[in-house]
């Protein structure tokens, strides 16, 4: 047997593999497909404060090896979550991890607050939101934004707090540091890329948005890389997550000093994609002679 078991501030999982936010629904929309307790954790798609309707469609555009989304964190609000879906999400033998997302470090704050006592395992905290109070500037591109929304979070509650991290910075290790600082029990690491496609034929943006993010398998690279970088630099647990299809690639991220994964856009075209990629970790395991997925983590750069 080999143990896949891993820990993630403080959050145990029986095994390294996630679902990304808003990949995967609240989690019940697959239930039907297969046993949700096969997976390590579930990362809920994004709560506001209040019900949020998101973007108009055009939102979501097939691109090579990717997929550009503008969704824009449409959510029925925390309310609805804590009270109606957390409940049935609570009978599946599996951690729950809420996703927050605020236009104000006060609107975090409140979240954090709101979901502590609920039953939700953990707060995954969206710093790839745009911050009203400072033009419209996204938290997460500046370190010291960054770090005042996960200080007003970690105040917030009790649960353990996982950062989650964009990519369109130009020194993402300067914000990992930053928000480790301020107090982050574990990083989740990338968001998507900013992107856009434009409609040869209507001469237009595809996105009513205009600009989207880009997920799927053409961003794995940098998102390798960005682990790579982040979890030599700080001393928390870092999720990894960017274009993961298979277990190899999510090796890969693991090598890299990933503790665990989380899979995201390949639950669009293969909704079994997540319990597969825990069988092909597992069987190459059992291949190799790794008897404990620490093993692992990390032995790309520790070698």
């Amino acid at each position: 047997m080999v143990d896949l078991s891993v820990e993630i501030a403080g959050i145990r999982m029986k095994n390294p593999v996630m679902v990304a936010s808003g990949t995967f629904g609240f989690g019940l929309e697959y239930a039907q497909l297969f046993d949700l307790s096969r997976l390590g954790a579930i990362v809920t798609k994004a709560l506001t404060v209040e019900p949020w309707p998101g973007n108009p469609p055009p939102r979501i555009w097939e691109t090579p090896a990717g997929l550009l989304n503008a969704i824009g964190l449409q959510n029925p609000g925390v309310e609805v979550f804590a009270d109606e879906i957390l409940p049935e999400l609570k009978k599946f033998d599996i951690p729950v991890i809420a996703n927050i997302a605020g236009f104000t470090k006060e609107e975090f704050a409140e979240l954090a607050s709101r979901l502590t006592g609920t039953g939700v395992s953990g707060l995954e905290v969206n710093i790839s939101c745009p911050n009203v109070k400072a033009g419209g500037m996204v938290f997460g591109t500046v370190p010291e934004l960054a770090a005042e929304v996960v200080e007003a979070v970690v105040s917030s509650t009790s649960l353990p707090v996982i950062v989650k991290l964009t990519p369109n910075v130009t020194d993402i290790v300067a914000v990992a540091k930053a928000v480790v600082e301020a107090g982050a029990h574990a990083l989740s690491l990338i968001n998507t890329l900013l992107g856009m496609a434009i409609d040869i034929h209507r001469k237009k943006p595809v996105l009513a948005n205009v600009t989207g993010g880009l997920s799927g398998p053409a961003i794995r690279p940098v998102a390798v890389r960005a682990v790579w970088q982040v979890s030599q630099a700080v001393d928390v647990p870092v999720v990894g997550m960017g274009g993961i299809c298979t277990g190899s690639d999510a090796l890969e991220f693991i090598l890299a000093g990933a503790t665990a994964v989380a899979v995201g856009s390949a639950n669009f075209y293969d909704p079994l994609s997540s319990v597969k990629v825990v069988e092909e970790i597992e069987n190459y395991c059992i291949e190799h002679g790794v008897e404990s997925l620490h093993e692992l983590v990390g032995a790309a750069w520790k070698n």
